[in-house]
């Protein structure tokens, strides 16, 4: 039975019975469509709008409704939406009573009550996921503090960099993710159940009571505007992007660096596949399955954000469309988190590998820049020797580390004896001990940092 059937003389077209309804989609909303049911005749019941045994009576029907759905003795078929399905099977269970439920509310403000209640939960559960991909990447950087390994930008060597340093630059990323997360969850820990379909209601309820049943921070201050809004679920989508996009530059590097033509780090034979005709290959499928996806989460934050672009107050049906895309990003979202945390976790390392290849390419010129600099030569006239000496070593096959004294002096008389040691590859990565530097030392610290924080949002997100 439709809840609202008694308006009209025919029944709906079977096409367009099929392309309205969401109990294929929104099924996954039951337990927080049920939780608000619950609250909301719990509210009816105090505040006399039915009796307190009918509230009751709604109340035990409800549980009994969740109870077997989620033993799986009551399928979740044949209704338009979950809130249909709940309610008709509610009334088939307790009678006429169960019809009372609906009193004081619309199914506008009770989905986006389910919404928010569901994404909340959802928030908490990233979380999780995000703590355990920060604590993992901790992990490697404990085991790598004295390992160095090339640092680049526009993907060709710069300066020698430690690779601890390297996942905590992850870990960064990562950490303000779960502040952004937490953001969310805080600016929509507030209820519209009362707002009704649009205007309120005129039946004397407390949304408090509610509220406080359902655990919102507030209560939503406008029902024209509680019963269409969605921008917390396009900031999820938001965080979900940004995330994601992190996600995927670390599988980026995950890819590069665990090629023959890198072979930094080794990819673990669990988490990676062959090929159907050679059999010699080891593919990075994981890593570039993340990748992928993430322009999947994309889509649905700019499928979310051009639903509302131009609806008028207040709800539309549009707004279902919301869920789908919720839905599937937030499945999205989790996989690639727990897959790649469990990848991570296994990765190895080439060691020596990584040290020879931070020292080519003069990956430490700017160590004698530097050097220069530091002895009164101005840093612009210090760059131009220092690339007159590079020039050389390309010009005579050399390497910095090969040049002897005499070459240094002949481009300038500033350089002495101990220059030298400052263009090995680990002097260069341990001179960089400022704050966020490369140096063993600097780069514990950053660990300590990033334990503290951690620590210090997750005692604040309890």
């Amino acid at each position: 039975m439709k809840l609202w059937e008694g308006r009209f003389d025919k029944p709906t077209a079977a096409d367009a019975d099929a392309f309205n309804e969401c109990l294929s989609f929104d099924q996954k909303l039951y337990a927080a469509d049920i939780t608000a049911s619950v609250a909301h005749a719990t509210m009816l019941g105090k505040c006399g709008i039915v009796t307190e045994a009918e509230s009751s009576e709604i109340v035990e029907g409800l549980r009994g409704v969740l109870a077997d759905i989620r033993s799986g003795a009551l399928r979740l078929e044949g209704a338009e939406d979950i809130h249909s399905f709940v309610e008709n099977e509610l009334v088939r269970r307790i009678g006429q009573v169960g019809k009372k439920l609906h009193t004081a509310r619309s199914r506008n403000d009770q989905v986006a009550t389910d919404m928010r209640i569901y994404v909340r939960e959802s928030i908490d559960r990233t979380t999780e996921l995000l703590t355990a991909l920060v604590e993992t990447l901790l992990k490697a950087a404990c085991e790598t503090v004295s390992y160095v390994m090339p640092g680049f930008t526009h993907l060709r060597k710069a300066q020698p960099v430690g690779c601890a340093q390297y996942f905590n630059a992850y870990s960064e990323m990562f950490l303000r993710d779960l502040e952004r997360f937490s953001d969310c969850r805080a600016r929509m820990n507030v209820m519209p159940l009362g707002s009704a379909a649009l205007a309120g209601t005129s039946y004397p309820i407390d949304r408090e009571i509610t509220r406080k049943l359902l655990g919102f921070r507030s209560v939503s201050q406008n029902s024209l505007d509680a019963v269409s809004d969605r921008d917390f679920v396009a900031e999820y989508l938001f965080c979900a992007s940004l995330t994601m996009a992190h996600l995927s530059r670390l599988c980026e590097d995950t890819i590069l660096y665990t090629s023959d033509e890198f072979g930094y780090w080794v990819i673990p034979d669990e988490y990676s596949t062959g090929s159907s005709i050679m059999p010699q290959k080891k593919n990075p499928d994981i890593p570039e399955l993340v990748r992928g996806k993430t322009g999947r989460v994309y889509g649905h934050l700019t499928a979310m954000l051009t639903v509302l672009k131009g609806l008028p107050l207040a709800y539309n049906k549009d707004l279902q469309e919301d869920k789908e895309a919720f839905f599937d990003a937030e499945t999205t979202l989790h996989s690639c988190l727990s897959i790649y945390t469990a990848l991570l976790g296994k990765l190895s390392f080439n060691v020596n590998r990584m040290y020879d290849a931070a020292g080519e390419g003069f990956s430490t010129a700017t160590d004698v820049a530097d050097y220069l600099a530091k002895r009164g030569v101005p840093f612009r006239d210090a760059h131009a020797i220092t690339g007159k000496l590079v020039r050389y070593c390309i010009e005579n096959d050399k390497t910095l580390t090969s040049l002897s004294l005499d070459e240094f002096r002949a481009v300038s008389d500033a350089f002495h004896a101990d220059v030298l040691p400052c263009v090995t590859t680990r002097n260069s990565a341990e001179a960089r001990a400022s704050v966020g530097g490369s140096s063993a030392k600097a780069v514990r610290a950053g660990i300590r940092s990033i334990k503290v924080r951690l620590r210090k949002f997750l005692s604040e997100n309890k």
